[in-house]
């Protein structure tokens, strides 16, 4: 199969994750809205969230393997959404970012109910012990995120080492191509350390994700699901106007996917 076979389905499988994400906001926000005391309808619609997570990371595994670099500078991202890129996603470290930053904005706005012992059991009432589990598992994410960082790191630096630099400093014309394709057996070997380092990544964010559930009760853990995926749709979309409006889209000749020409849902 051509490499421009596995770059086309590797835009697909962005599209369709992006649609997927769509629907599980809905379904998220009508158990938000319907069932907010139903435990295992809440435990229910999490882990269907989560395996779609999973079905996705598994997915672009399988197409991360023909060109592991196409993943980590996506084409099918706008430029805003990949400045914030960290190995081809976002850092794990986020989404627990994400529940220290809810759970103040929550408090804030229901700060007199609170004080009247008014109980709405979201991210507003962490807990002192969940609290403490989640600042012991953000530690733990950002050392392993270091060691990753630093392993990315090496491979980048390897780029000036041998055989690259070599074969590029014995170029009489620059880009000429080498005796038995020899440079092109290099950039395949670095695309494969690429792709290992780009499944460990996968490995960690969704493993936190799913550390983070696990801490939080079941209706916490539908709204840190549903502000997440509103963070991820809202950013794509605002990103590519953005480029549109920059002329970044016409200068690079980019088409960016959506799954919708609906506006941005609301934070």
């Amino acid at each position: 199969m051509s490499k421009q076979v596995h770059h086309q389905q590797s835009i697909c499988c962005f599209q369709n994750w992006m649609a997927q994400q769509r629907l599980d906001l809905d379904e998220l926000l009508q158990a938000l809205t319907n069932y907010p005391t139903d435990i295992d309808y809440l435990q229910l619609i999490t882990k269907k969230s989560i395996s779609h997570i999973e079905h996705y990371s598994s997915a672009r595994a399988q197409l991360a393997k023909h060109d592991g670099p196409s993943f980590l500078a996506p084409t099918w991202g706008s430029t805003f959404e990949n400045s914030f890129l960290w190995i081809g996603g976002c850092r794990p470290s986020l989404c627990i970012r994400l529940v220290y930053a809810l759970c103040g904005s929550q408090l804030n706005e229901h700060f007199t109910e609170f004080l009247e012992g008014v109980r709405h059991g979201n991210l507003g009432e962490i807990s002192g012990s969940q609290l403490k589990s989640v600042d012991d598992l953000h530690a733990k994410t950002v050392k392993d995120e270091d060691k990753i960082t630093s392993r990315m790191a090496t491979l980048q630096e390897r780029v000036a080492d041998e055989p690259l630099a070599m074969l590029a400093n014995d170029c009489t014309q620059i880009g000429e191509s080498s005796p038995g394709e020899a440079v092109e057996k290099v950039m395949d070997t670095h695309a494969l350390d690429m792709y290992n380092i780009l499944i460990e990544a996968d490995t960690l964010r969704l493993n936190v994700l799913k550390g983070v559930i696990d801490i939080l009760t079941p209706l916490q853990g539908v709204e840190l699901l549903v502000a997440s995926k509103k963070l991820h749709l809202s950013l794509h979309e605002w990103s590519k106007r953005r480029d549109i409006k920059m002329g970044v889209t016409q200068l690079l000749n980019m088409n960016f996917p959506s799954s919708s020409n609906d506006p941005p849902p609301e934070v």
